[in-house]
């Protein structure tokens, strides 16, 4: 399809997410085709509430379009200890690049924090997409019923300085 694999067409912009992007957010977890099936359950309740946002390095993928700036994909980066918590990228937007930009942007802000590291424990369909952008395993987390019921890959991102 190729939707899927056309590069970037518009400008992109990553700004901190702020207190009005949570019901988009939480809509983007829970609609993710990731989550699909046997993996529904994960996400069914989730949600990116204001609090999640202020608590947290949240930073949003916003196309500048003339739809008024569609989010296209976030990060939660927690600090301490280091892990990217959440990563999703709308799946209309998917293959584009966008991934690619928020994990760059997170690992930016993670420096700037003065980490080495961040951890992040995988959603077995993004296991490749991990290894794609330069995380490397680590481990397997192991499942957590009765929100997570399979084992997933643990993966190290390794944040050099400047």
């Amino acid at each position: 399809m190729s939707s899927r694999t056309s590069p970037i067409s518009q400008p992109i912009t990553i700004r901190r997410a702020v207190a009005r992007d949570a019901k988009r957010l939480t809509r983007l977890v829970r609609g993710s085709g990731a989550y699909e099936g046997k993996y529904a359950a994960a996400v069914a309740g989730y949600r990116v509430g204001p609090d999640y946002i202020e608590a947290h390095c949240a930073y949003v993928a916003v196309a500048s379009d003339e739809h008024g700036g569609r989010v296209l994909g976030f990060y939660s980066l927690v600090l301490a200890p280091p892990e990217l918590d959440l990563l999703f990228v709308a799946d209309e937007a998917q293959g584009r690049g966008i991934g690619r930009l928020l994990v760059a942007h997170m690992q930016s802000e993670a420096r700037a924090a003065g980490l080495d590291r961040v951890m992040v424990v995988s959603h077995l369909p993004a296991e490749d997409f991990y290894h794609r952008v330069g995380a490397v395993r680590i481990g397997t987390a192991l499942a957590n019923p009765p929100a997570v019921l399979w084992d997933r890959p643990e993966f190290e991102f390794r944040i050099p300085s400047e």
